[in-house]
């Protein structure tokens, strides 16, 4: 397994998470089965946004003394209050289930505090005006929550939020499928529908929220990773042909920002498909062949694919793009970090000699040479 920072903090995710949604409802052998697979494979990073007492209490015993080893993220505003999932803006039925959470996990402390579902300007005026958020950082401030954390599908919405720099991680629906949507379009309306959406190759706030979110050294953990399931359908995918799931992870785990591709599973057999991803070849992991139908709208546009790769002289293509790209949202003031880090690639962009061969393979019609002297004028 591979691990990565949660932004300023001093935690560290594994890049694959364990989303518990479906094991809501499963008998407690089950549960334990995929929380033991789970820990045995090195995820470390566990989603519990479901409000019912029996889940909860039942990966709470799976965990028993290992609750130490897992990093929870435990949302802030979802109940069931109609016996069904729903959102709360009422700071005390808030508090309530939050409280409730840890005495049903076992647990007297939550890894990241998330502020549940903020998709609206209500939602956000909300959690302002209704206190959560100073409730937030009361948890914080107490040590019961180590970092806040948001939960939105909203690319307008959630920068808003991130933009006053209390929020150390964004939890994110992230899908070739949704990233290629119009923001406009409400992407938790099923796959189907948004095959009849025209195509906007990668939407600009998306993308930009991403690249945001690494130059402001903010983590994703990305949901919605294989789109309910219907991505690696072949009668659902809103593709000519499904993807594999090493295909959506490697997808999500390409986008700037993100630290972990969360993945609901409901057995250990589940688990130990997603694990596949780690030691999958770059065949595998290649999307490029999905959604290079729409190649005149991708045209010219990196996607972090590495398609490119092997590179003669060993630049590390896909990374020096992504930090270009980060560097270009703000060329007149771009971070120490993000320089820092294209500086500590092995092999400088300022090495590139030239040959053309990964021009040539890029799916994109990418000027990778053009960008490897930009690169270096920036960064290097």
């Amino acid at each position: 397994m591979e691990y990565k920072k949660i932004g300023n903090t001093d935690i560290s995710a594994s890049i694959i998470g364990l989303g518990t949604e479906y094991l809501d409802g499963k008998p407690y052998n089950i549960v334990k089965e995929t929380v033991d697979a789970a820990l045995e494979h090195g995820i470390n990073i566990f989603d519990v946004f479901m409000p019912g007492e029996d889940v909860r209490r039942n990966i709470g015993k799976a965990l028993g003394d290992r609750r130490k080893d897992v990093i929870i993220q435990g949302h802030i505003g979802s109940v069931d209050l109609r016996k069904q999932y729903d959102t709360s803006r009422d700071l005390d039925v808030c508090k309530k289930y939050f409280e409730e959470l840890m005495e049903n996990l076992g647990t007297d402390y939550i890894d990241i505090g998330m502020l549940f579902f903020v998709d609206t300007d209500e939602d956000l005026e909300q959690i302002y005006s209704n206190g959560i958020i100073d409730y937030a950082l009361e948890l914080k401030g107490k040590g019961v929550i180590k970092a806040i954390g948001i939960s939105s599908h909203n690319p307008k919405i959630a920068r808003k939020l991130l933009e006053t720099g209390i929020i150390d991680l964004m939890m994110f629906s992230i899908n070739p499928a949704f990233d290629m949507t119009p923001s406009e379009v409400d992407v938790l309306g099923t796959v189907e529908e948004f095959a009849k959406q025209e195509y906007v190759a990668f939407d600009s706030l998306r993308s930009n929220l991403y690249r945001y979110c690494q130059q402001q050294n903010i983590a994703i953990t990305a949901m919605k990773t294989f789109g309910g399931g219907r991505l690696l359908s072949e009668d659902h995918s809103p593709f000519k042909n499904k993807l594999t799931p090493i295909q959506c992870i490697h997808y999500v785990l390409t986008r700037p920002g993100v630290v972990s591709a969360m993945v609901g599973c409901q057995s250990s057999k589940e688990v130990e498909e997603s694990i596949k991803y780690l030691d999958a070849n770059s065949d595998e992991c290649d999307y490029t062949d999905i959604i290079s139908e729409y190649d005149e709208e991708f045209s010219g546009k990196c996607v972090y694919c590495s398609h490119c790769q092997p590179c003669p002289v060993d630049i590390d293509i896909a990374m020096v793009n992504k930090y270009l790209d980060i560097a270009m949202l703000d060329a007149n003031n771009i971070p120490p970090s993000i320089i820092q880090h294209y500086r500590s690639l092995p092999v400088s962009s300022d090495d590139c000699i030239e040959c053309g061969n990964c021009e040539k393979k890029c799916p994109f019609s990418v000027h990778i040479i053009e960008n490897m002297k930009q690169a270096f004028e920036l960064l290097g």
